[in-house]
């Protein structure tokens, strides 16, 4: 990729096939340790795709994770973005992961796949030759070379087949040039390493020939011969004995095989034609155009270890599953001299019944070339004549469609040589069990491939004339290689018609836009065969779910929705994800695609307001709970009631509310947007009131300025004015922490005037110690004085312990902000006394902050590091990142003053990181400024 800057370019090149690194003119950029270069890889194998945070863990640390891996992530990503920004690289969060905004041309692993294809695509062979000898020089050592996890592991592996592939592909085009002496090393090597390779073996053997050296091919093919029957039982396939039998007798065509194709045949034998009647090639046409999938192909590939090598790949309709068997089984089908076969099982179907798998077996015997004669009538002997035939031959069996494990039983062979790969909207969960196959769930394909595939069905002209309307078609079509299909299709027979006017019809129409008169070119068809194996429980559970608020959802979320039992809607969850209509993650978290949530809105319900209501009340009350663990001394409000079939989730400490509240936030803000829509006006103000504990100490200011705003407008259409008085409060407290300082102020005295009009007492208070904290942030230290001492008069006279000591301590930061340190040190010393009595922690380290800046400001640097320490401490076992940061930033000024400069820029850098994280710009700012002026600090 090139870059401008200013007036040149640069040239940005990222590598994996060799040490992982990212160049920039040349020059590698410093990536950071292990865990972030993994971090790191696992975006570039995926360029310009998201990748979603569980998937990011899971190739960093495979299955045992560390606790909050998620916010390590975001780490990560935070130090990413430094180390990437010479390159002009950014990493973005989409919703549900990260993407590396970067041309997949620009990665030597992308590039290489790229070249590779447009060799085998070649119709000249020495073009192809050309091609594919570049691509193999972007090689300069194995993959992944300094990445030590398994997921790199699994990569390393995957590509040095491909590696090892392109390189067979190249002898191919050489012999078909006629340059048989200039590989005869290379092969010989090879065969050494592969003896058991019968593409390698055939290739070898023709070039020995070749260069009239006929008796060492004839000994070498009697090596093969040994070696398969000793290791694996097995004969040399078809294609390796016909070439043998063709030098026997001598074929004078083997001499000059010269007018073959620039691609490389299947055939093990790039210069001998099959001539056997009995294999059989029963693939359908290989998928075009096919895009991406490169990870799951590498499992397909790295299946192995069980008696039959089964790959069972599973996914909605509509997802791909065939286009991937198919794709791979072509690309592999050199593997299997022996034949290929394939069915259409016919599991999931418009017109009738799922395919006996007798008759799936009898259709393979006679593949085989057993003569009906000789068909066994009883089903079990014939599927032990199939097993008999295809025994000690290597042969692939693809079973396309399959409605479940019973059907699939009969016709799995028994013999280590063959491959299965199995298609279904089902998961096979007996195949995986009893079988021991590889289980490959299917999702959406990311935003390159979509593209990918529209450029390869309309050409590069329209979708680059067009970006605006692609980039929503994608968003549109959610992934779904059918509807991206669908779409492509209709554009395509209609060349004159804008994309744009595609793209307005599938927003206008929905899902509706993807039906059509073919049903297995129609979404909405494909996707209600799936409905007919749904029980009514699971029928009932997945209508709901198109009205699910939230990018995913809980087991206990699900059964709100649906008012039943937790263990009910388990069981309904379950038979869902077999249906492959739900999808779950390594955390039991539960997702619907987007066009399949669609679907399911525009089914029947009559229960679909209640639901949503449910649901509502669910995240409502456990909010409660959540904000009863971060803050016990807050008020509570009036809570509405909950209904049959909701049970909130337990909470029982503040890790508990923590863990729960950061899975479910996003669900928290969808929630409260359902019940404005629906005018619940008291859901939508407590939802916000609950939500305000999470959001300070996570701080989440955007998102609380969000809720407030929807909770003002709800408050003041209900009749009590208290919950105007907190709703103004409230969101002029959000406006103040985003540096809204005007709408803040405005919100806080329209809140103050509303309480001195109630003669609420408690309310003004709060207010004032709320608009003490607004004018502060504005600057203006005198008036925000004043107020945190009303504050403080009125908090004694209520008689409240932890909000007077919060007044207290408020009221002394404010005398030690105007230089007064002994006023100042008297009142947060008061305050921190009462806070340890009431066993208040988040207080006790905010006064511990307090009274650090009193001793730094009086040149007690010591004692100011120790108790910002303190403070720290406790703030971080409470999860108050957004105190951690402020403390941090308050502790690097000591640091500084005592000399001890990389403790200063290590608390700054991090404080840095979690304010980038909290969007804080002005603070951003001031602490940049820190580490600057500490870079020109002279060291003593």
């Amino acid at each position: 990729m090139t870059e401008r800057d200013g007036g040149g370019t640069r040239r940005v090149r990222a590598r994996v096939l060799g040490e992982l690194a990212v160049l920039v003119d040349g020059t590698p950029l410093a990536l950071g340790h292990a865990r972030q270069r993994a971090v790191l890889a696992a975006l570039l194998v995926e360029a310009d795709r998201i990748v979603p945070v569980d998937r990011l863990v899971e190739r960093v640390w495979g299955a045992d994770p560390p606790l909050r891996a998620n916010s390590v992530v975001r780490t990560y990503m935070s130090h990413l973005r430094r180390a990437l920004a010479p390159a002009g690289l950014a990493i973005t969060w989409r919703g549900s992961g990260y993407q590396l905004a970067l041309d997949p041309q620009s990665v030597d692993l992308h590039r290489f796949t790229a070249l590779v294809g447009r060799a085998r695509a070649a119709h000249d062979p020495e073009r192809a030759l050309e091609l594919v000898d570049e691509a193999l020089a972007l090689w300069t050592g194995d993959a992944l070379a300094d990445v030590d996890t398994e997921w790199a592991g699994t990569v390393r592996d995957r590509l040095a087949r491909e590696r090892t592939t392109a390189a067979v592909d190249r002898v191919d085009w050489a012999l078909a040039l006629g340059r048989h002496r200039e590989v005869l090393a290379e092969l010989a090597t090879r065969a050494e390493d592969a003896p058991l390779d019968e593409r390698t073996a055939a290739q070898y053997v023709l070039a020995l020939h070749r260069d009239g050296r006929a008796a060492d091919a004839l000994a070498h093919y009697q090596r093969v011969r040994e070696r398969l029957a000793e290791q694996l039982g097995a004969d040399p396939g078809q294609a390796l004995r016909a070439l043998h039998q063709r030098i026997l007798t001598g074929d004078p065509g083997l001499d000059l095989d010269l007018d073959g194709a620039a691609a490389p045949r299947q055939d093990p034998d790039p210069g001998v034609a099959d001539t056997a009647a009995d294999v059989p090639r029963q693939l359908p046409a290989a998928p075009a155009p096919f895009v991406g999938r490169h990870a799951e192909l590498d499992r397909i590939a790295a299946a192995g270890g069980a008696p039959v090598v089964i790959s069972a790949i599973s996914g909605a309709g509509g997802i791909g599953k065939t286009w991937l068997a198919l794709h791979w089984a072509h690309r592999n089908a050199h593997r299997f001299p022996d034949g290929q076969l394939f069915v259409d099982l016919r599991g999931f179907s418009p017109d009738g019944a799922p395919m006996d798998p007798a008759v799936a077996v009898r259709g393979f015997l006679a593949a085989l070339g057993v003569s009906p004669g000789r068909v066994p009538v009883d089903p079990h002997a014939q599927s032990a004549l199939f097993r008999s035939l295809v025994a000690r031959r290597r042969v692939l069996v693809v079973l396309d469609n399959a409605v479940d494990s019973a059907q699939v039983g009969p016709l799995l062979p028994g013999s280590p040589s063959c491959t299965v790969v199995v298609t279904s909207r089902n998961r096979l969960a007996g195949l995986v069990a009893g079988h021991g196959a590889r289980y490959l769930p299917l999702d959406v394909l990311g935003d390159a491939e979509a593209r990918a595939l529209l450029v390869d069905h309309l050409g590069p002209q329209r979708p680059a004339a067009e970006p605006a309307a692609v980039a929503e078609l994608i968003a549109l079509c959610a992934g779904f290689p059918l509807a991206l299909a669908i779409v492509a299709a209709r554009a395509h027979t209609q060349p004159r018609l804008p994309l744009a006017a595609v793209t307005a019809e599938l927003r206008e129409l929905g899902i509706d836009a993807l039906d059509g008169d073919d049903p297995s070119a129609s979404l909405p068809a494909v996707l209600s065969w799936s409905m007919r194996s749904l029980s009514t429980e699971q029928a009932d559970l997945f209508a709901l779910l198109g009205d699910a608020a939230g990018p995913d959802f809980s087991q206990e979320a699900a059964a709100a929705l649906a008012g039943v039992p937790v263990r009910a809607a388990r069981a309904a969850l379950r038979g869902l994800a077999e249906a492959s209509l739900v999808t779950q993650d390594l955390g039991g978290r539960h997702r619907v695609h987007d066009l399949i949530r669609r679907y399911a809105a525009d089914l029947d319900h009559p229960d679909r307001v209640a639901a949503q209501r449910r649901l509502v009340l669910f995240y409502l009350h456990t909010s409660r709970a959540v904000d009863a663990a971060l803050s016990p001394h807050r008020r509570p409000v009036d809570l509405a009631p909950l209904v049959a079939g909701v049970e909130p989730h337990p909470i029982t400490s503040i890790a508990d509310a923590l863990a729960w509240s950061d899975l479910e936030h996003a669900n928290l803000l969808a929630a409260q947007a359902t019940a404005a829509q629906h005018g619940w006006d008291d859901l939508v103000w407590q939802l916000a009131w609950y939500a305000s504990s999470y959001h300070l100490r996570q701080g989440h200011r955007h998102e609380s300025l969000l809720m407030w705003e929807r909770a003002v407008t709800a408050a003041e259409r209900l009749p009590h004015r208290g919950n105007r008085i907190l709703a103004h409060r409230l969101i002029g407290i959000a406006h103040a922490r985003l540096e809204h300082h005007g709408e803040g102020i405005t919100h806080l005295h329209r809140a103050l005037n509303l309480a001195e009009q109630l003669e609420d007492l408690d309310q003004q208070a709060h207010t004032h110690f709320s608009l003490a904290r607004a004018y502060e942030h504005l600057g203006d230290l005198r008036a925000a004085s004043d107020h945190s001492l009303n504050a403080l008069t009125a908090a004694k006279t209520l008689g409240q312990p932890v909000f007077t000591a919060d007044a207290l301590n408020l009221a002394g930061w404010h005398k030690a902000r105007l230089g007064d340190h002994d006023t100042a040190k008297a009142l947060c010393t008061e305050a921190l006394t009462r806070y340890r009595t009431n066993n208040e922690d988040v207080g006790t380290a905010i006064a511990l902050d307090s009274l650090g800046y009193i001793a730094h400001h009086t040149h007690d640097h010591h004692t100011a590091v120790t108790l910002y320490q303190e403070a720290l401490a406790l703030f971080r076992t409470q999860g108050d990142v957004y105190e951690v940061a402020t403390t941090l930033d308050n502790l690097g000024h000591p640091l500084k003053a005592l000399g001890h400069h990389q403790a200063a820029r290590e608390a700054w850098e991090e404080a840095l990181t979690l304010m980038r994280h909290q969007d804080r710009t002005e603070d951003l700012t001031r602490v940049q400024h820190h580490l600057s002026d500490l870079t020109h600090t002279p060291t003593h």
